[in-house]
């Protein structure tokens, strides 16, 4: 993942309602949630919900599709989970431990020598 696209999914989520949104999609699964489903919680008027939705899927955050006469949206894994590990892929390297949450990058299994005592 490069800058531009990491800049871009934090500028989406650095937002309230954005951020309930997308966690309420996290928490929904693969399967998403129809709009009704997201707005009804967050008492957001259907205008607001489509900007916020349109904001986060130009992001590359959620993806949605179309049922019937319903739109459904989830989010974008692959994508969060990227973001994640762009985030904590050099995390306490300086230190040499693994320190990064499980699930969000590759481990480290190397440690950094501990520096001679005198």
């Amino acid at each position: 993942m490069n800058a531009k696209t990491v800049v871009a999914s934090l500028a989406a989520l650095a937002q309230e309602s954005r951020l309930a949104i997308y966690r309420q999609l996290v928490e929904a699964g693969p399967t998403g949630l129809s709009v009704g489903e997201i707005g009804a919680p967050l008492k957001v008027s259907p205008a607001t919900l489509s900007f916020h939705l349109k904001a986060l899927s130009h992001a590359g955050l959620v993806q949605s599709r179309q049922d019937g006469r319903y739109l459904y949206y989830s989010a974008n894994f692959e994508r969060m989970n990227g973001l994640l590990g762009y985030l904590t892929e050099n995390c306490c390297a300086a230190d040499g431990v693994d320190c990064a949450p499980s699930g969000c990058g590759p481990l480290r299994t190397t440690k950094r020598p501990a520096k001679e005592q005198r």
